[in-house]
């Protein structure tokens, strides 16, 4: 090798390297900017439920890395939600549920709103923490319908169905709703509601009449809600992973794996509108395909 070659050889050596340096040192940077720390050690997992709950694969993914994740301990979901659609809510608790039978503590943190599907997610866990005015509660079902048949006559519109079922177009916005429609639907909202008080009476330990007499509808202060032993304790994200951290039998200032970040536009933006109008477990309309919801 001539010593052209052998410098070249070198010099490609030492890039070589600082590549794998720059590589191992990003790494390394990223796993402390998810809080998790360096591979061992013992943590609390935070997982975020943000907006309306509409798509929970994400976050049904998350929690099962958590729990086959030995190195998590203590999970802390952080709701900041009006509701959303029941399925999803309900494979949300369902899998916080699992966590807790596999031995991994569960404790919610309340936001600014965690009402109706969101106090329903937070029920699964084993210790809830709000903020003394964070809005919750709602635990009720509402379906609303409009009807514009005034509204076709008057543009003209001749709205045609045509049917297999005598009940298929149910929600029908061209008519008026039948006695018979009002009661199936009736019973619908009756048993979401119901499943809505029996996850709430197990998940808190409350007698289910208990429950029946503040599960109207109503949304409740953090503080409030407190009083009904809704909630365990008043505080805010911080105070529920040290609250995890005790759950677990970890030290205080456990390490801590931070949430993903799911941001987009639209999220924020349907966030806000949702903030903004505070509805209740929603059931739209059966005629659109819509899902059932929870919704504040």
């Amino acid at each position: 090798m001539t010593g052209r070659a052998r410098v070249v050889a070198i010099t490609l050596g030492i890039m070589a390297g600082v590549v794998a340096l720059f590589v191992v040192t990003l790494w390394v940077v990223l796993r402390l900017s998810e809080g998790g720390g360096l591979p061992g050690g013992q943590k609390v997992a935070i997982v975020e439920i943000e907006g309306t709950i509409i798509d929970t694969s994400d976050v049904v993914r998350e929690l099962r890395e958590d729990l086959d994740n030995s190195a998590v301990r203590a999970v802390v979901v952080r709701i900041n939600s009006p509701g959303g659609v029941v399925g999803p809510t309900q494979e949300v608790y369902g899998e916080l549920r699992r966590l807790r039978k596999a031995g991994k503590p569960v404790v919610a943190s309340l936001g600014a709103v965690a009402a109706s599907g969101g106090y329903y997610i937070a029920a699964a866990a084993n210790r809830i923490y709000a903020n003394p005015g964070t809005l919750t509660g709602s635990i009720g079902v509402i379906m609303q319908l409009a009807n514009v048949e005034g509204l076709f006559k008057k543009i003209g519109v001749d709205y045609v169905v045509v049917k297999a079922g005598a009940h298929k177009d149910i929600g029908n916005p061209s008519r008026p709703m039948t006695a018979e429609e009002r009661r199936i639907l009736q019973a619908l909202l009756d048993d979401v509601h119901a499943q809505f008080i029996d996850a709430v009476a197990d998940g808190r330990h409350l007698e289910r009449r208990a429950v029946v007499a503040f599960a109207d509808g109503r949304i409740f202060s953090g503080a409030q809600a407190k009083s009904l032993h809704m909630v365990d304790a008043l505080g805010g994200l911080e105070d529920a992973v040290e609250g995890a951290a005790e759950l677990a039998g970890l030290p205080p200032h456990p390490r801590v794996i931070q949430p993903r970040r799911r941001f987009s536009l639209y999220d924020l933006l349907r966030t806000q509108l949702d903030l903004r109008g505070l509805s209740g477990m929603t059931v739209p309309p059966p005629l659109l395909r819509m899902p059932l919801y929870l919704m504040d």
